[in-house]
């Protein structure tokens, strides 16, 4: 067996691109549980919560290794957890040689999402929907989509600066009520509900929320209220941006 320290490094990696990349808690635990089995560790426990995992594994000689992660920045990539679980499933199937699994472990880590040019696209055409679903004419969706657009801006824009993600989406939900009350003053949208449901909509955390309430049911409950916490307070959020913009302009 190779060393303990550098097996169970290279599976937290595995572990790590999952957590971020939005995979829950109970996905995570499982398939760093086949992993380290695969690799002869006779015993294997796993904490993981969406901040954290701490995996302590015992191998065939009774030594005992513990190994924490810490996870700072998630995303939404669920390309990415399914070739970390398709390569769970082949270490399990064939034990392949760590320098080999650790290699594919970056080469999906490394791996980039969809272009900058289409994921601003993405933002205002589905703002601009959001608007027309909830009732909006095609002028409001015209308003929501110039919404989207500027939003996906600041996005970029904060993530370079580093802002912290709350205070970043509250300067996004004040951005998307400018916005749209600027549209309805330029006369572009008639209506400043949909204009501003369809920007705010983007910013919405349903995935975080519907994982949160997943991670309860599966009986997680320090993850699911964590994720329940942090969908929460993002939407009080982007709730106060937005009451504070609309107050300033009436």
């Amino acid at each position: 067996m190779d060393d303990p320290k550098h097996v169970l490094a290279a599976i937290l990696d595995a572990g790590e691109v999952m957590l971020t990349s939005g995979a829950e808690v109970s996905r995570v635990e499982n398939t760093i549980g086949y992993m380290a089995a695969a690799y002869g560790f006779t015993k294997v426990d796993v904490f993981t919560i969406i901040y954290s995992i701490v995996v302590t594994v015992q191998d065939a000689d009774g030594n005992i290794e513990t190994q924490t992660r810490r996870i700072e920045n998630r995303d939404t990539n669920m390309r990415k957890v399914e070739l970390i679980n398709s390569l769970s499933r082949r270490v399990s199937r064939e034990r392949i040689p760590l320098e080999e699994f650790k290699k594919e472990v970056e080469e999906i880590r490394a791996q980039k999402g969809y272009p900058g040019w289409m994921i601003l696209l993405i933002y205002g055409i589905v703002a601009g929907a959001f608007s027309v679903f909830f009732g909006g004419g095609i002028g409001d969706a015209a308003a929501a989509c110039v919404g989207g657009l500027a939003l996906r801006m600041v996005i970029l824009a904060g993530n370079r600066l580093r802002i912290q993600n709350i205070i970043l989406v509250m300067i996004c939900s004040g951005v998307a009520g400018m916005i749209a009350v600027l549209m309805v003053r330029l006369g572009i949208g008639k209506s400043l509900d949909m204009i501003i449901i369809g920007d705010i909509m983007m910013l919405i955390p349903g995935l975080a929320l519907t994982t949160s309430l997943r991670d309860m049911i599966r009986g997680d409950l320090i993850s699911g209220l964590l994720g329940l916490c942090e969908a929460v307070i993002r939407a009080l959020a982007i709730a106060v941006g937005l009451a504070l913009v609309l107050w300033r302009f009436g």
